[in-house]
């Protein structure tokens, strides 16, 4: 997989084929290669709400073999270089809201939606939408960096220093508040993304990681950095239902009650 140059960096967006962005596209590639092991049965329609690039609904649909799968994302840029780089006869794109998804109601078995709520202005709304579109039956899978490692200090509802951010999430609140907004959701997992045995010896030699990224342009990138961020693949993460308030990412998964 290659990104497009067409397709320029925003500080947010994760691409594949960068070698500076590697490791945030790997991080996030491992919650994408997760979902299977998450979902139930074989689904036939799978959403991808908020898919960005669009190699997480393709992946999605590699792993999902015979299922359809929609990728919706708002940017036009984004949706006309998915459709470019990953359509195919099981995969499409489409341009619109993740809080108005043009999705009819209750066709799709799977919801995924990675990384995309910290962004919402109205999560509630965003909340509700995928479950609309989901069967009853179906699942859910939210994913969001979590509150107390991505931005220590912050508290709940309190404006993130990124300003790609609206708010960001602890476990616990994104639990309780998605179960809130959307009562006929029931969570099934709640899980934390950690970095796996060779991240965690490296840490322990260098320091952590992600702060070691954000301490410097990666030009200026010491050379043990840029060796291990240019090697680093989705196997190098574990999800686990252990320290979740430890990881990097949550990882909720819901069930629409029938």
């Amino acid at each position: 997989m290659t990104s497009s140059p067409s397709l320029p960096l925003t500080g947010e967006r994760t691409v594949p084929g960068v070698a500076h962005e590697n490791y945030w596209f790997r991080r996030h590639e491992a919650v994408y290669a997760a979902v299977p092991g998450l979902v139930p049965g074989s689904p036939t329609v799978v959403v991808d709400a908020g898919s960005g690039e669009g190699y997480g609904a393709s992946l999605l649909a590699q792993s999902f073999s015979g299922a359809a799968v929609l990728g919706v994302d708002y940017d036009s840029a984004s949706c006309a270089h998915a459709v470019a780089a990953h359509a195919g006869p099981r995969t499409a794109y489409a341009r619109g809201l993740v809080t108005t998804l043009p999705v009819a109601t209750g066709v799709a078995d799977v919801v995924v939606s990675l990384q995309v709520v910290e962004h919402i202005w109205n999560p509630d709304g965003y909340v509700r939408e995928l479950a609309r579109v989901c069967r009853p039956g179906g699942v859910v899978v939210l994913s969001t960096p979590n509150r107390l490692t991505f931005s220590p200090g912050l508290g709940r509802r309190e404006r993130p220093a990124n300003v790609f951010h609206c708010r960001e999430y602890d476990a616990d609140e994104l639990v309780e508040s998605a179960t809130r907004w959307a009562p006929d959701l029931a969570v099934t997992h709640r899980l934390g993304l950690h970095h796996g045995p060779r991240l965690r010896a490296w840490e322990r030699r260098h320091g952590a990681l992600p702060a070691a990224l954000a301490a410097a342009a990666p030009r200026e990138w010491p050379a043990s950095l840029h060796e291990v961020v240019v090697s680093v693949s989705a196997g190098d993460f574990e999800l686990t239902a252990d320290g979740v308030d430890d990881c990097l990412d949550l990882v909720v998964v819901l069930r629409k009650r029938a």
